[in-house]
C-alpha cells in the first residue's frame, strides 16, 4: 500500500480580530494607567466646577426667607448625573479589558455617590428644618400646688 505523502503541513485556523469587537486579552497595565490618568484629568475639573456652581447657587437669598424653602433638586441631579457618567465610563473600561482604569473609575463613582447623598441630605435639612425647641421653664407651666387649705 502506497501512501502519498503531502509536503504541506497542516495549518491552524487564523484568528481574525475585527476592529469593532472587544479584545479577548487583558489590557496592558501601563495603557490602563495612562487612560485612567487622562480621564481623571478631565473629570477632576468637571467635578470642581460642579461643586463650585453648587456652592454659588446656594448663596443667593438665604437670609430673606422666613418660611422653609422647597427642596432644590438642581445640585442633587447634577451630582447624580456626574455619578452616572463616571459609572458608564467605568463599565466601558471594564468591558474593554482595562481593569485598572475601571477600578479607579469605580472608586471615583463611589466618592461622587457620597457627594450626591451629602447634597441630598443638605437640601432635605434645609427644606425640613427641625421644630424650635420647647421651653421647659417655671414661668410657662401652671402651678398645681395647693397653697390654701
Amino acid at each position: 500500500m502506497d501512501f502519498e505523502r503531502s509536503t504541506r503541513a497542516p495549518r491552524l485556523p487564523e484568528i481574525v480580530e475585527r476592529p469593532g469587537s472587544p479584545s479577548n486579552s487583558r489590557g496592558d497595565g501601563f495603557a490602563g494607567g495612562c487612560i485612567s490618568l487622562i480621564v481623571l484629568l478631565i473629570e477632576i475639573p468637571v467635578a470642581f466646577l460642579l461643586g463650585l456652581t453648587s456652592v454659588i447657587r446656594g448663596w443667593g437669598g438665604a437670609d430673606e426667607q422666613t418660611a422653609a424653602p422647597a427642596m432644590d433638586w438642581g445640585p442633587i441631579l447634577w451630582f447624580g448625573g456626574f455619578t452616572v457618567g463616571v459609572l458608564v465610563i467605568a463599565v466601558i473600561f471594564l468591558y474593554s479589558a482595562h481593569p485598572f482604569a475601571g477600578a479607579i473609575q469605580l472608586l471615583l463613582a463611589a466618592v461622587a455617590l457620597l457627594f450626591t447623598i451629602a447634597a441630598w441630605h443638605d437640601q432635605y435639612e434645609r427644606a425640613h428644618p427641625s421644630p424650635p425647641p420647647t421651653s421647659v421653664g417655671m414661668a410657662h407651666t401652671p402651678s398645681r400646688q395647693m397653697t390654701d387649705q
